[in-house]
């Protein structure tokens, strides 16, 4: 037997068609894989936490600082400017004992402890407080939780902000 009566066709096998074919489903499953390991590594969701017994243990502080506030009859609104980096809080409250010159205020991503922020504000002479976020917030981005409290961290207002409007209220017990 000769060599050229074992081969059917004149192509080497790499100019086939079927050994491709044949091949491009494990390649594909390699580059998901890899696409899917590079995602795992990149995105932290960061829904785990360590301490998670000493903040469940928390979660009475937390109402207690709700309940505070609803004594003081403390309610707010939030205004975003614009660019969605500059915010205004304006605060009522029936309570004769003055507001404190600053507050904080969180912005609580979801499901991305990254994309939180901690905005200081400071009380302006008409009565607003007023501040800057440090990273803008895109208007495609979803909600954010919201929460504005003092700082001795004795009373707290709740809230949600949904990224499509510029305006948000506070309230001291948690929307449901």
């Amino acid at each position: 037997m000769s060599e050229a009566s074992l081969r059917t066709s004149g192509k080497p096998w790499f100019r086939e068609p079927w050994p491709w074919i044949l091949m491009a489903g494990p390649a594909m499953v390699i580059v998901a894989g890899a696409i899917t390991v590079s995602l795992a590594i990149k995105s932290d969701d960061g829904l785990v936490a360590d301490d998670y017994y000493k903040r469940g243990l928390a979660v009475n502080q937390d109402i207690g600082r709700d309940r505070k506030a609803a004594e003081l009859g403390l309610k707010a609104s939030v205004a975003f400017g614009d660019d969605r980096q500059t915010l205004k809080v304006q605060v009522e409250h029936n309570s004769s004992a003055p507001l404190p010159p600053s507050v904080n205020l969180a912005l609580v991503h979801p499901t991305r402890r990254g994309q939180d922020q901690v905005v200081p504000l400071s009380l302006d002479g008409k009565g607003t407080y007023v501040g800057t976020l440090k990273e803008p917030i895109v208007q495609a981005s979803g909600k954010r939780h919201l929460a504005l409290e003092d700082p001795e961290a004795s009373w707290r207002l709740v809230g949600e902000w949904d990224t499509d409007t510029l305006a948000a209220n506070l309230q001291s017990e948690p929307q449901k």
